[in-house]
């Protein structure tokens, strides 16, 4: 099947250290000032704890830790993504808006853990 590169989908553009990122918008449930977490013990570095999010316990991922090794970057911001029925928290250090991508801009821009050590990606697997 051919890609459409007609497309275009909306993308929160959020930039954390250097780095800017992509959330899709239909995944993205709301952006908040961070709220308190609880660190928990043996966790990956990027991995902050979790926080109390509307009821629920979701796990909070440092953006600028998990795609650039980057700490010392104090987050302002929390993006809360859907992921099935579940929600994670990505700390960001600021949200620059929405963005209309086209699919063609979307196929030249690398994926978010493309360029992540392999071994976080596996905790991320292991811990969920």
């Amino acid at each position: 099947m051919f890609a459409d590169y007609s497309a275009t989908d909306s993308f929160l553009i959020c930039r954390s250290a250097s780095r800017l990122c992509a959330f899709q918008l239909e995944d993205v449930a709301e952006t908040m000032r961070p709220q308190p977490v609880d660190a928990l013990p043996a966790m990956p570095d990027f991995l902050l704890g979790v926080a109390l999010i509307r009821g629920a316990v979701v796990p909070v991922v440092d953006v600028a830790k998990l795609i650039g090794g980057v700490a010392g970057i104090r987050p302002e911001r929390f993006v809360t993504v859907n992921l099935g029925e579940r929600q994670v928290a990505f700390a960001v250090q600021n949200v620059l808006g929405v963005r209309v991508l086209s699919a063609l801009a979307m196929a030249e821009i690398p994926l978010l853990l493309h360029e992540v050590d392999t071994n976080s990606v596996a905790a991320i697997t292991t811990l969920d």
